[in-house]
């Protein structure tokens, strides 16, 4: 069975794989109908990503249709399609029984710390798959990034009336801005490129918007939007260690910060002036739960959450080689990028 690898930084290199056999008594064989492309992707081909390791075979953001179930299984059915959750955690940790899956101490993510949905079939725990028949194969593959801004916004405690910030408009700050419209909070978006910006307003709906000029005159924009209280809530959706330190500064006093980009390097902010005189809150927002999968399932199946202007770009599997390298510029206009394989 074929499966697209990446051997190393920048280096794809087509594989041959053993069949993957039938599925186990909690487990399902399905075949990989879509594959979305994200920032994880983008990072571990360019060599940035910290968690992932190589060789590899990526892909995590999975829309896929069941083949054949385990025994113990009575929930799916060959035909079923699914969103997949690619958090494989252990269930036997501390972390595990606290309900805090996404952060297990033994966490392997698909196509970052084991080998993923770059192929025709894999086994996946049932547990993983969430069932989705009135989604379309892409709208299964979307739902993963959808449910890190699901949980990002869990995490901040964002409410009606509220003014939120969110820095990075890219397809995880892109989310996130979806369930802080849901919460009813008042949304404000910053980013450096102007193209998203003018996405954000024409499709997102989010008419509150920041193009980074520099700390003083973003800073100042922040105020004239919300009457000089700035935001209670900052959410920092970049990556960028610099972004991340700087964003402290746009919170109110009593404010919430939620890291859900990552970095490799060291933040630096003032304690006193800023983290202690504003006693802000500062917190980490890693992968998502079961329950934001059914969620955003289901918000879909509702109408909403529109996907419609998410999936930008679309390439067949053989494809991938050719093309992913032109999904790293975001003046071609791309926010989701998907991968066919049927």
């Amino acid at each position: 069975m074929k499966a697209l690898q990446l051997e190393k930084p920048q280096h794809w290199k087509w594989v041959d794989i053993a069949d993957p056999g039938k599925p186990g008594p909690d487990d399902v064989l399905v075949r990989v109908r879509r594959v979305g492309i994200c920032g994880t992707d983008i990072s571990g081909y360019l060599g940035k990503m910290p968690f992932f390791s190589y060789p590899r075979i990526p892909g995590h953001e999975l829309g896929v249709e069941v083949l054949e179930a385990g025994v113990n299984v009575d929930r799916l059915k060959p035909g079923d399609q699914c969103s997949v959750e690619p958090y494989l955690n252990c269930q036997n940790c501390y972390s595990c029984k606290r309900g805090h899956t996404n952060c297990c101490e033994n966490h392997k993510t698909l196509g970052v710390m084991c080998d993923g949905g770059f192929t025709d079939r894999i086994i996946l725990p049932a547990r993983k798959l969430h069932l989705a028949n009135q989604l379309t194969p892409e709208q299964c593959a979307l739902v993963e990034t959808l449910a890190i801004g699901c949980h990002a916004v869990d995490r901040s405690g964002a409410k009606g009336g509220e003014n939120v910030l969110v820095i990075g408009a890219g397809p995880i700050g892109l989310s996130a801005i979806e369930f802080v419209k849901l919460t009813g909070a008042r949304t404000i978006v910053m980013d450096i490129s102007e193209s998203r910006l003018a996405f954000v307003r024409e499709q997102i709906g989010v008419d509150a918007t920041i193009r980074v000029q520099g700390t003083d005159s973003d800073l100042e924009s922040l105020r004239l939007l919300t009457n000089g209280q700035l935001a209670d809530v900052v959410i920092d959706a970049t990556g960028s260690n610099k972004s991340m330190s700087h964003s402290l500064q746009y919170a109110t006093f009593a404010g919430r910060i939620v890291y859900v980009g990552i970095t490799q390097q060291n933040l630096e902010f003032p304690h006193a002036p800023i983290m202690h005189r504003r006693e802000l809150t500062l917190l980490a927002s890693r992968n998502a739960l079961s329950r934001d999968f059914t969620r955003i399932i289901e918000l879909i199946e509702k109408g909403k959450i529109d996907t419609r202007p998410w999936i930008t770009h679309h390439a067949p599997f053989a494809e991938v080689p050719n093309v992913f390298s032109s999904w790293l510029n975001p003046d071609t206009g791309v926010i989701k990028a998907v991968v066919h394989l049927d």
